[in-house]
C-alpha cells in the first residue's frame, strides 16, 4: 500500500494491527543504540545524518527492529529535505516490516509517518498519526517517545490548541524519570515561549526563553544555545527592551564572525531593532544581508514566504 495514496486512518489501523501480531520474541529484539542516534543526528545537515544513518544501517541485522527504527530516522531526514517521496518510499518500506517487532518500532513509524505529513503541510493528516504514537508510547512505557509525540501535537494541532499540548508535554518531562527524556525540556520551553509570544504575553514567552537557555547549555549543543539567546533578544524587542535586546545580538554576530558562520536571522533582528528605533537608514543593509542569507534556505523560502518578501523590500536601496 503507497503512502501517498493511503489515508492516514488506514496506516493507524494496519499499525494497530501489526502491534497487536507482534511476535513472542519481541521482547529479544533490542532497541537501537540511542545515545549513537543522537551522535549520529545532524538537524542542520539532513544529508550529512542521512549517510551516516546508511553507512550505520548496513552494520545492523536484516531483520531487526534496530534496523527498522533506523530507518525512521532516515525518512526523518529525507523529509527535513524536503524529498518528501522519498520519506514516504523509506516508511513504506518499514511498514511492510512492522509485524513481529517491540511497540516502540511501530511508535517510530507512525512519529515519522505523522512528521513528514505536517512538514509537507497536511497537519490533518498528522494530527491522527501523532494521536496513535502517543497513546502506544505511554502504553509502551516509551517516555521519550510520548513526549516526542506530545510535542509534536503541540506543533501540528490548530494554533488554539497548541500551547495545550506543549504545556502537557512539558508536564511528562518534568515528571519522567528517564534522563535522556528530560532534554526535551529545552525544546519544549522554547516551543511554549513561541506560544505565549504568539499569543501576545511577551513577558511570558521571555520567562520561558530564559528557562530554556540552562537546558539547552545543559545540552551541550553550541548551536542551539545561541538560537536561545537569539529568542530571548526577540522577546525583549517585543518588550521595547532594545538596548538589551541589541546587545545580545551584537554579542551573537560577533561570535558568528568569529566562526566563519552566517546567520541571517541575526542579521533580521539586526535590521529590526536599528527600524524600532526609527533608523531604517541603518536597518536597510541588516535586512539585505538577512535577505541574502535566508532567501538560500528552501525550508524557509517556503515556510515564510510573506517574511522574505518583507526582508527584500526593506533590504533594498531606496
Amino acid at each position: 500500500m503507497s503512502s501517498r495514496r493511503a489515508d492516514a486512518t488506514t496506516r493507524i489501523l494496519w499499525v494497530v494491527l501489526v502491534t497487536g501480531i507482534a511476535s513472542a520474541n519481541a521482547a529479544s529484539d533490542p532497541p537501537l543504540d540511542v545515545t549513537a542516534l543522537d551522535r549520529w543526528w545532524n538537524f542542520e545537515k539532513p544529508a550529512a545524518s542521512e549517510a551516516t544513518f546508511r553507512q550505520e544501517l548496513a552494520k545492523l541485522p536484516a531483520d531487526s527492529g534496530a534496523r527498522l527504527e533506523l530507518m525512521t530516522q532516515i525518512a526523518r531526514a529525507q523529509g527535513l529535505q524536503r524529498r518528501f517521496d522519498d520519506a514516504n518510499a523509506t516508511l513504506d518500506e518499514v511498514q511492510r516490516e512492522l509485524p513481529g517487532h517491540p511497540p516502540r518500532v511501530s511508535i517510530r513509524y507512525l512519529l515519522e509517518l505523522g512528521r513528514v505529513f505536517n512538514t509537507s503541510r497536511q497537519p490533518e493528516r498528522a494530527m491522527p498519526l501523532f494521536h496513535d504514537a502517543l497513546d502506544q508510547a505511554r502504553a509502551a512505557g516509551e517516555d521519550f517517545l510520548a513526549i516526542d509525540a506530545a510535542h509534536m501535537l503541540g506543533i501540528a494541532a490548530p494554533s488554539a490548541e497548541r500551547l495545550g499540548w506543549d504545556l502537557q508535554a512539558a508536564e511528562m518531562t518534568e515528571r519522567t524519570t528517564d534522563r535522556r527524556s528530560k532534554r526535551w525540556l529545552a525544546s519544549l520551553y522554547n516551543n511554549i515561549g513561541w506560544a505565549y509570544h504568539d499569543q501576545g504575553d511577551d513577558a511570558l514567552a521571555l520567562e520561558y526563553f530564559q528557562k530554556a537557555l540552562p537546558a539547552w547549555e545543559a545540552r551541550g549543543d553550541a548551536s542551539a544555545v545561541r538560537a536561545a539567546r537569539w529568542s530571548i533578544a526577540r522577546a525583549m524587542r517585543s518588550l521595547g527592551r532594545y538596548d538589551e535586546a541589541l546587545a545580545i545580538q551584537r554579542a551573537l554576530l560577533a561570535e558568528n564572525e568569529r566562526s566563519g558562520t552566517v546567520d541571517g536571522f541575526v542579521f533580521e533582528e539586526l535590521g529590526e531593532l536599528s527600524l524600532a528605533r526609527g533608523d531604517a537608514k541603518a536597518a536597510q543593509p541588516w535586512f539585505a544581508k538577512a535577505y541574502a542569507a535566508l532567501s538560500d534556505d528552501p525550508s524557509f523560502s517556503a515556510d515564510e514566504p510573506a517574511r522574505l518578501a518583507r526582508l527584500r523590500q526593506l533590504g533594498t536601496a531606496p
